[in-house]
């Protein structure tokens, strides 16, 4: 081994050594940082884990939605893994010359090795595009955004470069393995010599060193970070029901603060969504509220949050954040500082998260749902709220009067509890209560909506005279029913939402329901995903499942022409939370003379109606009412009629065509209406057994 060969093996060793010692300590403090939250129950299924991984890391199933980077991110993805091969086949040329990776047909290895290269090149020059040329605005810009680009740029090129100079170095010809090095070569030989092409060989193959050590620094510092815990937050998802929020254990008195007000609050799997964020800005390109001209961004909560984190966990641990020491002494003696105050100043509600933000959210769950790493927001933003509820008692006066109004009245609009069963008085069958209904299949659980809200009552109507065609058996609850709690729980009332729960679950117990089925997408989901944790035991429905099934089997036969263009908005609680997107769809379907037709935004990626997360009793004060633009979005495909399967989305959206000045050309009807238009009742025989 010649002198050179041994400095320039003795130098690598030294870098590399070096950058793997920065780049483990970098790891091993936000590891540190992370250890901070709360315990996380990481027990699951790890074979469905496992699937998760393969789906949406190695499958890249949810980047895949959006086509153009989706593509991009696979050849970037799986690029990149074969490239770690051709790096160590580069390094070995490079320390040893004249020798390669042993690996076999090594000619079919370098051409894959090229065109892999060629390709990432050229979905890196795609990236620089979608960022700085076409200028997505879900994208952020910037020096810390193109550092990533101009790393990866550097590493082809250098790859491609230093193959090429090997070639002028060696006397080696063009060849059919190696196309792209031996195009870049062609001009220098036959008249560049053998040292000169050595030297530009290790110019360029320092500089694959140099930028592939310095990015190697750089991953864990950075947004790039999720490269490594993204895989890691896919395989510790939860396998719960989508945003199920967790229980608040009133009876431990050991505990002072209900909620989350500190970063360090958060359970450790949260403290891993906010290192797995990749700011890709798919989230806050879906969020209603972002899209509205609200302040909430998805994206945003969680890079600030990351950031607050990176910040006070360096304050506690006393680990500075930044590598090397150095380049970053000045910041990395300002957390130092801190450390030595003992606290750290900075807020994490009102300082980093603004209570407008955490206001803003419809908890809607489009930001989960496009996130293409698993990360879960809505929980994060509910334990924001429980903190300034039920710690701080921090809430505008909607919020208050809405839970005063259910304690007392258990309904959000304070009205007589006793007037909860009147909307049977105009019913066109018998109602029977629990009391006069003893052998019932079904509880209808009618919710607060169903039983006050002039316009949501004829839905009940509706359901009812369809249950009661079909020879279903059900009874009410009648004036003993009480709200859901889904509204307190969502907007941070979770000592009202265990109380309401408690007493629902009392009462249901007490008249043995074993089946519960509702028209409130928000009662279903809270009822079947977060009462069985109190105790619930009751199988629970929504109407259009039940519905369907009566259509399938021949129960329910719809005859009568409906000759409408209808089309159908996705309840977020009943689709989104629950995966309920294709019953509606076949009861419309089954219906003569309807068409159907589909809005841009459809199924899991329908957009939110702005009602979700108590938002319904909340007044929205900035931006356009999330609303309209749901009723805007359905009015491009020129409907006659919206349909819904759930109460608050019709409001909504009536108001929404009444916002448009178009609710006497559009018609807003829950599915249950329009099916009840298509059957034919007989009439003689339904008055016998119960009609008015």
């Amino acid at each position: 081994m010649s002198l050179f060969e041994v400095i320039n093996l003795v130098l690598f060793i030294a870098v590399a050594g070096y950058a793997f010692y920065l780049f483990g300590s970098v790891v091993y403090r936000r590891y540190m940082y992370v250890r901070l939250g709360k315990p996380a129950d990481f027990s699951m299924d790890v074979k469905k884990a496992l699937d998760e991984v393969w789906i949406n890391v190695f499958g890249q199933k949810k980047l895949l939605k959006d086509v153009k980077s989706g593509i991009m991110h696979v050849v970037m993805f799986y690029g990149f893994i074969v490239i770690q091969f051709g790096a160590i086949d580069l390094f070995i040329k490079g320390l040893v010359p004249g020798k390669h990776l042993p690996v076999p047909a090594y000619p079919v290895f370098t051409l894959i090795q090229e065109i892999t290269t060629f390709l990432v090149l050229l979905a890196t020059l795609y990236a620089y595009y979608r960022r700085y040329i076409e200028k997505l605005p879900r994208l952020k810009r910037g020096l810390k955004s193109g550092l990533v680009i101009i790393f990866l740029t550097s590493l082809m090129a250098s790859i491609l470069l230093s193959a090429a100079f090997e070639k002028v170095w060696l006397g080696h010809g063009s060849s059919w393995d190696t196309p792209i090095s031996s195009v870049l070569a062609s001009p220098f030989l036959g008249w560049m010599g053998a040292d000169a092409g050595q030297v530009l060989f290790y110019v360029f193959w320092w500089i694959h060193a140099l930028v592939l050590f310095s990015f190697l620094v750089y991953v864990p510092q950075s947004k790039h970070f999720h490269l490594l815990v993204a895989p890691l937050n896919v395989f510790l998802k939860r396998q719960q029901p989508p945003a199920k929020l967790s229980l608040v254990d009133f009876e431990d008195e050991s505990v002072e603060e209900y909620g989350v007000g500190k970063i360090e609050d958060f359970n450790q799997k949260q403290l891993i969504d906010l290192y797995a964020c990749v700011e890709c800005g798919r989230c806050t390109n879906v969020c209603p509220a972002a899209g509205t001209g609200k302040l909430l961004s998805p994206m945003d909560l969680m890079v600030k949050m990351r950031d607050h984190l990176t910040m006070k966990g360096a304050a506690i641990t006393s680990k500075t954040p930044w590598v090397p020491n150095f380049a970053f002494a000045e910041a990395n003696q300002a957390s130092l500082r801190l450390a030595g105050q003992g606290e750290y100043p900075v807020s994490l509600i009102g300082d980093v998260i603004t209570e407008k933000e955490l206001w803003a959210c419809t908890t809607c769950r489009n930001c989960e749902d496009a996130c293409p790493v698993m990360n879960e927001h809505v929980d994060k933003i509910i334990d924001m709220r429980r903190y300034l509820v039920m710690t701080e008692g921090k809430m505008n006066a909607e919020a208050s009067r809405t839970f005063s109004n259910i304690e007392r009245q258990g309904n959000p609009w304070g009205i007589n509890r006793k007037d909860r069963d009147k909307w049977t008085a105009d019913a066109e069958v018998k109602v029977p209560t629990v009391k006069e209904e003893k052998d019932f299949e079904y509880l209808f659980f009618v919710g607060s909506m169903g039983s006050f809200d002039n316009r949501s009552q004829k839905i009940s109507r509706a359901l009812v005279k369809v249950l009661h065609h079909a020879g279903v058996k059900f009874a009410i609850l009648g004036n003993k029913e009480k709200n859901s709690g889904d509204t307190a729980r969502r907007m941070g009332n979770e000592f009202l939402f265990q109380q309401l729960a408690a007493d629902n679950i009392a009462l249901f117990e007490k008249h043995q329901v074993k089946k519960i089925i509702t028209i409130d997408p928000h009662a279903y989901n809270t009822f079947k995903n977060e009462y069985p944790d109190l105790g619930l035991t009751a199988e629970v429905y929504h109407h259009t499942e039940v519905l369907a099934d009566l259509i399938k089997e021949g129960r329910i036969k719809p005859t009568k022409e409906v000759k409408e263009r209808i089309t159908y908005h996705d309840s977020c609680y009943l689709g989104r939370y629950n995966g309920v997107f294709s019953a509606p769809r076949y009861i419309l379907s089954q219906i003569p003379g309807v068409e159907v037709v589909e809005m841009e935004r459809n199924r899991e990626n329908g957009m939110c109606c702005g009602a979700g997360g108590g938002m319904m009793w909340m007044e929205e004060t900035e931006g356009v009412r999330v609303n309209v633009a749901r009723t805007e979005q359905a009015l491009q495909v020129n409907p006659t009629v919206i349909g819904s399967a759930c109460p608050y989305c019709l409001t909504m959206l009536s108001d929404g065509t009444k916002a448009k000045e178009v609710e006497d050309q559009v018609k807003t009807m829950d599915v249950a209406e329009i099916l009840a238009l298509s059957l034919e009742f007989d009439s003689a025989a339904e008055v016998a057994d119960g009609f008015h």
